[in-house]
């Protein structure tokens, strides 16, 4: 099925274009990972995009605000970090401000892979978006960021329903 058929048959109505859209970004976070994973020989795109968020991080974080920021569980991100750790991208450490928590660091060895191997993917993203404008570029980033809202929406509903 090409992208005009798939355009004439979930058109037809407003029920349709959100399954399509929910489709949509399921199966794109699979495309992407399985891309990424096979061109980033050292790590996995869900290992590059902790290692991204404790790069950007003003802060040391503990391993559920990583969860929180990654839309994972804890125990995902330390069994990310552990094998981020076995690698030497990263070390885990006693977080300074608050000692009953643990948080990650970039080694050198981290702090390096940014300096000379990020700009490759830095790259390969340009490929994704060329097929847009920047007016496009610029609406799709209000539009994510608005389905944020829509998650933290349904995560609250599914919280209430849990309480019943």
């Amino acid at each position: 099925m090409n992208l005009e058929n798939l355009t004439t048959r979930f058109s037809s109505s407003i029920q349709n274009q959100t399954k399509a859209v929910f489709s949509t970004l399921f199966i794109a976070g699979n495309k992407l990972q399985t891309l990424f994973d096979n061109h980033i020989p050292e790590i996995t795109l869900k290992q590059f995009m902790l290692l991204s968020i404790v790069r950007q991080s003003e802060e040391p974080l503990t391993f559920t605000q990583l969860g929180n920021l990654l839309g994972c569980s804890r125990q995902n991100i330390k069994k990310l970090a552990d094998v981020l750790m076995k690698k030497g991208f990263i070390t885990i450490q006693q977080n300074p401000h608050d000692t009953r928590a643990t948080c990650i660091c970039l080694t050198e060895k981290g702090t390096d892979f940014y300096i000379n191997d990020f700009s490759e993917y830095q790259e390969k993203l340009k490929y994704l978006f060329e097929v847009y404008t920047d007016k496009e570029i610029e609406t799709l980033f209000v539009l994510l960021s608005k389905l944020y809202s829509g998650i933290e929406n349904l995560e609250k509903q599914v919280t209430a329903e849990k309480s019943l």
